[in-house]
């Protein structure tokens, strides 16, 4: 079996560790991480029983597949230093938001790279995301599917400049949810229910629509269908869709995920 190792041990690369062992596609023993805090490598060792490392160029050393999940600001530092220390062959997979393959490339030379966008809710199992092959076989591409898929579910896009849509889109995209729900039950407190008894209803409602708006997708309805089937005439939920049209929903949508995706392009500038 081939050694995966992590470096950074933040919540996210925690996530992926999780996934993988837990779907079976690496064994503690064969999973490798570094970082900089030496208690958070306790943590990581006590309830994975994974392998852990100070030094991210004796890590380098011994990984298959390296996936760099350190913040963007010293991502030149860690590639700097882990740089003619690579296996033949390696596999490097970077989630970390603003740094191009050619980026990595530049530091390391000519690697099978593969960016990856990631989201929050592959904590719990229940992630989106985006990879761009960058130069990797498809084998190795196949690969970091599994990777991803252990925490949830990903596209492939096929031009690096989508990466930013896909973090506009769902990198971002848990915030725009949770700012829904937020005023929901700001509103629904203002309406006279209690906070207790309007965070389970908005809450609940957002799990069940998005367990809907699945199970629809398989049977070839998207949300705007499913709109229209819990909109009768006159009734209360056109009322409510009335004011989001004149307050212009879409046009503040699209404005929104644009902001985020120029945002994303000048952060890789």
């Amino acid at each position: 079996m081939k050694t995966i190792g992590f470096i950074g041990g933040g919540n996210m690369a925690q996530a992926l560790i999780e996934g993988v062992l837990k779907a079976g596609l690496y064994k503690p023993e064969n999973v490798w991480v570094s970082d900089v805090r030496p208690e958070r490598l306790d943590e990581l060792k006590a309830q994975y029983g994974v392998q852990v490392i100070l030094d991210n160029r004796e890590l380098a050393a011994l990984s298959d597949i390296i996936v760099l999940s350190v913040k963007p600001q010293v991502m030149a530092d860690v590639l700097g230093g882990i740089a003619g220390k690579l296996k033949k062959g390696v596999l490097v997979i970077s989630i970390a938001a603003g740094i191009t393959s050619g980026a990595i490339r530049s530091k390391l030379g000519d690697v099978q790279t593969i960016r990856v966008m990631p989201n929050t809710p592959a904590l719990v199992g229940a992630g989106a995301g985006g990879l761009y092959n960058a130069s990797a076989s498809k084998e190795n591409l196949n690969t970091a599917l599994d990777i991803l898929n252990s925490v949830g579910r990903s596209v492939v896009v096929e031009n690096e400049d989508l990466m930013d849509a896909v973090t506009a889109v769902s990198g971002s995209g848990p915030a725009y949810f949770f700012l829904l729900m937020e005023e929901m039950i700001k509103a629904g407190v203002e309406l006279g229910l209690t906070e207790e008894a309007v965070k389970t209803l908005v809450l609940q409602t957002a799990k069940g629509a998005a367990f809907l708006a699945e199970s629809a997708q398989q049977r070839g309805e998207d949300p705007a269908i499913l709109r229209q089937k819990v909109t009768s005439p006159g009734g209360t939920t056109e009322a409510a869709l009335k004011v989001f049209a004149e307050k212009g929903i879409s046009k503040i949508v699209k404005e929104a995920l644009t902001a985020a995706r120029d945002r994303g392009r000048e952060l890789s500038g």
